[in-house]
């Protein structure tokens, strides 16, 4: 008979935390997911025989690996790379690559680890992974850069491949990055696939890939506020990051008829008590996309604006909030400010943006919010278009992507009613998306035995 792994939730994250020593990231995670799914396995003992839970936070592997490259003035340079290849029960493993100074293996654990419920929640078939460099791309020349993408590629393509491993872009990892790992790919390869999402339009890539992450955000968004008969037209807007998510979520906030008051970087945040607008949004793009600018430079653009530095901008008073730079930065304190200052509704464009305590905070408080792994799978559900796409040797028209996106954004909101309604008009967004995503992971795990 089977051994059954019973146990409690504390004694589980013991074994998570005596497993990965030094990774914060990554047992945060785990805990998150964790809470959620202990109640809902509790009495299908076919998940505790099978020890699922267990198997699922441990990666099916963990590549790590050496990047030597050369700087423009010939000096040789080493960096380290990662691939963490998660879960592949319903699919090829799928998430992006992370160029930045912060990466570690915790931090592309946790990454792995909650793309493979937000692919299941797609409903796409595709598993789960990450990868990426301690590798700073800021301050570096476009030819650095290159040569850095091909020493990366030379190492990973052994390990992808179009039904293998699809990497993506992710924070540091543009179209231009995924066009020099592609071109490296090819050549090493002499293969023409789809290896990489996030593509140029002219070799394989999808209409829409760019605006898809704060897209499907707000989508998910205006879902929750359409359970309490409201919409986004004339709501205010806090928003974290000035990258392609951040900006992307503030268009569609503009077009929804919402007002955006903040983006940030790094440095700090703005505060446009006028309301970022399109053409300000557009200003903003340009800026960080081809000037490589900080956001403080905005308020010499629009003077009414102003700047704080080394600041998030959760206290500015908002209807909804979108976090959309990076892992932690919404803490517990921010979000008692957010609840006290009357927001109603949190979608996270980021990953794991608010922290365990701040969830908490949230959950306490039974607002809408709506975790990264629900509320920002748009991007990685047009990358798996992309694949579809690519398979096919075809591309779809914007409009046809829009109304997926839309539709898969819709599918992704319905599952999490499906288990996160706790009754009296109250829906719990996290509990519903992880017990969802893992339900789909863990069913597809059991149908293949012990592997």
């Amino acid at each position: 008979m089977a051994v059954s792994d019973h146990v409690d939730l504390p004694t589980f994250m013991e074994g998570v935390k005596k497993r990965n020593p030094y990774q914060p990231e990554f047992v945060q995670a785990v805990q998150e997911v964790a809470e959620d799914i202990f109640e809902f396995i509790q009495d299908k003992e076919e998940y505790h025989a099978q020890q699922i839970l267990r198997r699922i936070a441990e990666p099916d592997r963990v590549v790590s690996f050496r990047v030597c490259w050369e700087d423009d003035n010939g000096n040789v340079r080493v960096q380290r790379g990662w691939r963490v290849q998660n879960n592949n029960a319903i699919g090829p493993y799928k998430g992006g690559i992370r160029f930045h100074p912060s990466v570690t293996e915790s931090v592309l654990k946790f990454l792995a680890f909650e793309q493979t419920f937000k692919n299941a929640l797609t409903g796409l078939p595709m598993g789960g992974g990450k990868g990426g460099s301690n590798f700073n791309p800021k301050g570096k020349s476009v030819r650095e850069i290159m040569r850095f993408c091909q020493s990366f590629m030379t190492e990973l393509y052994r390990h992808i491949g179009a039904d293998i491993d699809v990497p993506a872009g992710d924070i540091g990892v543009g179209g231009r990055e995924i066009g020099y790992m592609f071109g490296q790919y090819k050549r090493i390869t002499n293969n023409f696939t789809g290896v990489l999402t996030g593509k140029g339009l002219e070799w394989g890539g999808s209409l829409i890939r760019t605006e898809a992450t704060g897209y499907g955000a707000v989508y998910f968004l205006a879902n929750m506020l359409a359970t309490k008969g409201e919409d986004l037209n004339g709501k205010t807007a806090v928003i974290s990051g000035s990258g392609n998510v951040a900006t992307h979520a503030a268009e569609k906030i503009v077009q929804l008829g919402g007002k955006v008051l903040t983006l940030s970087d790094s440095g700090g945040y703005i505060h446009d008590p006028d309301g970022i607008d399109q053409e300000k949004i557009d200003w903003v793009k340009t800026h960080k996309t081809h000037r490589r600018g900080r956001i403080e430079e905005y308020v010499e653009a629009y003077p009414r604006a102003t700047f704080h530095a080394g600041k998030t901008p959760w206290g500015v008073p908002c209807d909804v909030a979108l976090p959309c730079a990076t892992q932690n930065e919404l803490l517990g304190d921010d979000a008692r400010t957010l609840i006290a200052n009357g927001c109603k509704a949190v979608s996270e464009g980021a990953n794991m943006p608010t922290d365990l305590e701040g969830v908490h905070v949230f959950k306490a408080a039974k607002i809408l919010y709506a975790p990264g792994k629900a509320s920002n799978a748009g991007g990685v559900a047009v990358s798996g278009l992309e694949m579809s796409q690519n398979s096919e040797r075809r591309s779809w028209k914007e409009e046809e992507l829009q109304q997926m996106l839309k539709d898969i954004m819709a599918g992704i909101h319905k599952s999490c009613l499906a288990y996160g309604d706790q009754g009296g008009g109250y829906i719990d967004y996290v509990k519903g998306a992880n017990i969802a995503g893992f339900k789909k992971v863990a069913d597809a795990m059991l149908a293949f035995g012990v592997v």
